[in-house]
């Protein structure tokens, strides 16, 4: 009997312990999601997926609310100064220069630095930077920094917020897709 009270005992030490330890993991959150070698080859080759990858297009983020009528889309990835930019650009079959032209751009931006809405102002993006005149809104239930698409982007909107720090996500939605940023905004789970 009393060898049956030891084992019990040191079994559950180790339950303990590892109970104990939950609380600082859970408060460090998950890694920043960063592209595979692939996705890096991928988009280095401009591989380009027909049809459009859907809410998993991006290891690590979930894009629960993809607008329909996309007919492609491919990886972005960009590694600079420490930072990896790592996104996903849906698109359909229309020219840049049609209004009726419907494109989305997910992206994760890894920058150690970022921890304040205020930063993605001054980001180090080589790619969608916040340069026009911003503004701070609540869309999809964050609090975002956002500016109209400039000519670079396209026009529509384009928004981003720091998920967590050194975690920054953006978004651009063309003009059609405006009415659905906050959905889409909303239903981006890392």
């Amino acid at each position: 009997m009393k060898n049956i009270h030891r084992f019990a005992a040191l079994s559950v030490l180790p339950v303990a312990a590892a109970l104990i330890a939950l609380p600082a993991q859970a408060a460090q959150g998950p890694a920043c999601p960063v592209p595979t070698k692939a996705e890096v080859k991928r988009s280095n080759d401009s591989k380009v997926d027909k049809p459009a990858r859907g809410a998993t297009a991006i290891k690590g983020v979930r894009v629960n609310h993809i607008p329909k009528g996309f007919t492609y889309g491919g990886v972005v990835v960009n590694k600079h100064n420490g930072i990896t930019e790592y996104g996903y650009q849906w698109g359909d079959d229309r020219a840049n220069a049609d209004d009726k032209q419907r494109s989305l751009w997910v992206r994760v931006v890894c920058w150690p630095k970022a921890s304040k809405l205020a930063q993605l102002k001054n980001g180090p993006f080589n790619m969608g930077t916040f340069s026009g005149d911003t503004e701070t809104v609540k869309i999809g239930g964050r609090q975002v920094l956002t500016q109209e698409g400039d000519g670079a982007l396209g026009a529509g909107r384009y928004a981003g917020w720091v998920e967590r720090k050194g975690v920054v996500v953006t978004v651009m939605a063309s003009t059609p897709l405006v009415p659905e940023l906050s959905k889409i905004i909303q239903g981006i789970k890392l």
